[in-house]
């Protein structure tokens, strides 16, 4: 162990201090501050308001299908990436990893050429009755896109680590496949599942420029909690944009705390 000199310990620990008061603490002080600063009952009555209200709900929803999504794919995705060898697993690999470098707003803007109603894929499906962009349906794609990485990347290590010793035993003495999923795999992974679901969730539910674009953003039909942050504090509605703004906060804060009290069980186990 590298043992670093008394000021040089006191300089960096000065420095993160420094880092997290100015880039975190601070603001989201202030946004609680804000919040509040008119009293509890105007906090209650935005709360109440139909546009907080719908754009709750709607995060809600797209959140909550999004991370279902990620759970499902990103188990798949990943026992396919480490059991398996095929051609192309290289560059499934970086297609994995691709949300991660690429800015939402393109993001949003590759779907909406792609599942737009003037589009030849999103051209079809609207003829059948199933509009994709500026509706609930892109915005889950959005969502999805930019936050299944996040999955994935807790699965693989894990899997990795584990290997598949006791899956191949447990097919040679007769198991199928999915017994030895969920008696064998599943349970090796399961703090990695819920760590990537508490990710994804909070990743989802922060999500903003790709699903501006295909939302449309439309008062009460197409607008998350993120879009009505925006909209009300550049239409001077500070309260409504301070206390949507702390909701999220919390969320994030709250799937912190649950990834930090699950993860020394797993260290020390």
């Amino acid at each position: 162990m590298i043992r670093e000199p008394c000021p040089v310990k006191w300089g960096l620990r000065l420095f993160a201090i420094a880092y997290l008061t100015l880039l975190v603490a601070w603001p989201v002080a202030l946004v609680v501050r804000n919040t509040f600063s008119s009293g509890f009952g105007v906090v209650a009555q935005t709360l109440s308001s139909p546009q907080v209200t719908s754009a709750l709900r709607l995060t809600a929803i797209v959140a909550g299908i999004a991370v279902v999504i990620n759970l499902v794919f990103g188990v798949g995705i990943s026992l396919l990436l480490v059991r398996y060898r095929f051609p192309g697993r290289r560059i499934l690999s970086l297609l994995v990893d691709l949300p991660m470098s690429v800015s939402p707003v393109v993001v949003g803007l590759a779907l909406t050429l792609v599942y737009a109603k003037d589009a030849a894929l999103g051209g079809a499906l609207f003829h059948a009755g199933y509009r994709i962009i500026f509706a609930t349906p892109g915005m889950v794609l959005a969502t999805v896109f930019v936050s299944l990485p996040l999955m994935i990347r807790e699965l693989v290590p894990v899997l990795q680590e584990i290997g598949d010793d006791q899956e191949q035993a447990a097919n040679s003495l007769g198991a199928s496949g999915w017994q030895a999923f969920w008696r064998i795999t599943l349970p090796g992974i399961k703090w990695a599942v819920v760590y990537g679901v508490v990710l994804s969730l909070a990743r989802s539910l922060g999500e903003f420029g790709a699903v501006k674009v295909v939302s449309g953003n439309v008062s009460q039909l197409t607008q998350t909690a993120t879009l009505a942050v925006e909209e009300t504090y550049q239409n001077f509605d500070q309260q409504t944009a301070y206390t949507v703004a702390l909701l999220l906060t919390l969320a994030t804060v709250i799937s912190i705390i649950v990834v930090s009290i699950l993860r020394p069980k797993e260290t020390a186990k």
